[in-house]
Order: structure tokens, then C-alpha cells, then sequence
């Protein structure tokens, strides 16, 4: 099971967000941004998952926390499957914990950040449960074939979040773009967001994240 750490931001959480980081950050990378979510309308149980810790080869091969292997600067070729869907794996089970624990599928959102929202494009199209939403930010879809694969239609009503800084120098602008796109062909709901920031994370961003979750039910 994947090590994580929890905030909420009140008693009973309507919601759980499982949050994952970027390459080489950890679950501590976004833990700050909790406070931004108290509103009057949900309670959240935010979980920040670890990544594992493997050697990543565009740095030099130098262990870090990583979802998948990154082996090229051109990072949608020769994309790492096998870490993807070992990964894929381990998230799956944190959602299913957490519906041991009491929440169902759909008081659950995926959300993630560079390497860590392309983790939630790819679960949320994969896997078996119905997310209430995904939250991706400055990523892509690292696999892009699994659109023409059965089993994509589970979160298919599922409210999508997408959001790109437009001078983004790691993930290109374009291809997040393109990312959306795809997915908005084929019939996803997705609220598209662009920024004039590089690759991070701006207040108004997360102030749009915010307004998005009030549409929760």
C-alpha cells in the first residue's frame, strides 16, 4: 500500500480527494493549498499519496519519487506502460480502501499535478470506479490508446478539470491541449482552464478549482 498523508478541512468529510504530486516532489508538495478549500457547501478528506521512490533516466538515472519512468525529453514517446499501469495499481487500491472505510466510488476525486495528473487521466479511464471528478493539472494522457479500449465509458459523466499553464516549459501547452481535446471527442465533460504561468500552480487556479468542486452535488 502506497504511504500518504491526510488533512481535512472539517468534521464528516463529504468528500475524499486523493491528490498525487509531480515527479520528484511527494505527498507534501500540495498539502499547503488545504486551507484554499474550506467553503460552506462540502467537507474534504484530502490524501497526499508518496510515490515510490525508482531511478528515473532523463535524470541521469538518480532515484526520486516518480509514478512512472520518464526516458525521454519528448515525454508523450516511449512512454514508461509498465510503471503506468503499476502504479495505476497502487492508486486503485488507496480508492478502494477508502470505500472499506465507509465513502463510496462517488465521494471520491482524483486529482494530480504534471506526472501525477497524468495518473489521473489514465485511472480515470482504466479503472473501475466512478469518480465524483478529476482535477488534472499541467499533464497529458500518457497513453492515449487506451480512448480506443473498452471500459472508458465508467467515468464518462464524470466532471472533468483540466488546466494548463500557456508558457509551460516541462509538459508543452499543446499537448495538454491536445489531451483535452481527445477526451472532449470523445464525449467526456471537461472545463478547460489555461494560465499565463509556466508549470505550477497559481491562486487564480486554484480559486477555479474551488468554484469547480462547489458544483459537486
Amino acid at each position: 500500500m502506497l504511504e500518504f498523508i491526510t488533512a481535512n478541512t472539517g468534521d464528516n468529510p463529504d468528500y475524499v480527494i486523493i491528490w498525487l504530486h509531480g515527479l520528484g516532489a511527494d505527498g507534501h508538495d500540495f498539502e499547503p493549498v488545504v486551507p484554499q478549500f474550506n467553503n460552506p457547501k462540502h467537507t474534504f478528506k484530502f490524501i497526499f499519496p508518496h510515490a515510490p521512490v525508482q531511478p528515473v533516466t532523463i535524470n541521469g538515472g538518480m532515484a526520486m519519487r516518480a509514478w512512472y519512468d520518464i526516458t525521454a525529453m519528448d515525454i508523450n514517446r516511449q512512454v514508461d506502460e509498465a510503471g503506468i499501469t503499476t502504479s495505476a495499481k497502487q492508486i486503485n487500491k488507496l480508492i478502494a480502501e477508502q470505500i472499506k472505510h465507509g465513502f463510496k466510488a462517488e465521494q471520491i476525486v482524483l486529482a494530480g499535478f504534471s506526472q501525477g495528473g497524468a495518473m489521473a487521466l489514465h485511472i480515470a479511464l482504466t479503472g473501475p470506479h466512478k469518480l465524483a471528478a478529476v482535477i488534472a493539472l499541467s499533464c497529458y494522457l500518457p497513453i492515449p490508446e487506451v480512448l480506443n479500449k473498452s471500459g472508458i465509458e465508467t467515468n464518462k459523466t464524470t466532471p472533468f478539470f483540466m488546466a494548463h499553464g500557456e508558457h509551460d516549459p516541462v509538459v508543452p501547452y499543446q499537448l495538454g491541449h491536445k489531451s483535452h481535446q481527445l477526451l472532449v471527442d470523445q464525449g467526456f465533460t471537461v472545463n478547460w482552464h489555461h494560465y499565463p504561468i509556466q508549470h505550477g500552480v497559481d491562486m487564480n487556479e486554484l480559486n477555479d478549482i474551488k468554484n469547480f468542486l462547489l458544483t459537486l452535488p
